[in-house]
């Protein structure tokens, strides 16, 4: 099952970790990734927190913490080529893994129907 939020994060939940990346459309409008930083493995991120940085040919964007937890894994795999966000965003595109603080705080975000009335999908 997947949420969104309307800084155009994607996440989706396996028990309590929630793996977080950069919707299809985020990753259209940035453009052509060139650098990807993410968060340290055990970082504990407040919701709305900066947790990762995307650089594009056409511009610098933070990704926020949709949801509180701890960083349980990253993707080191578009650090080494960014252009797989651009390829495949919303599945080996990935940023990092969350262990949710709150379960429960999963299922007050947008659902996939919510998210593409925000974009006019």
């Amino acid at each position: 099952m997947l949420r969104f939020t309307e800084d155009h994060e994607w996440l989706r939940l396996d028990g309590d970790i929630a793996t977080i990346g950069i919707t299809a459309h985020a990753a259209q409008q940035l453009g052509d990734l060139v650098f990807v930083q993410l968060p340290d493995i055990g970082s504990k991120l407040a919701k709305g927190d900066g947790a990762a940085v995307v650089e594009s040919v056409k511009a610098a964007s933070d990704v926020y913490a949709p949801i509180a937890g701890e960083v349980a894994e990253v993707n080191d795999a578009i650090v080494n080529d960014p252009s797989i966000v651009n390829a495949d965003p919303q599945n080996a595109g990935w940023f990092f893994k969350l262990k949710l603080a709150d379960p429960k705080a999963f299922d007050a975000l947008m659902d996939e129907a919510a998210y593409n009335k925000l974009i006019g999908a």
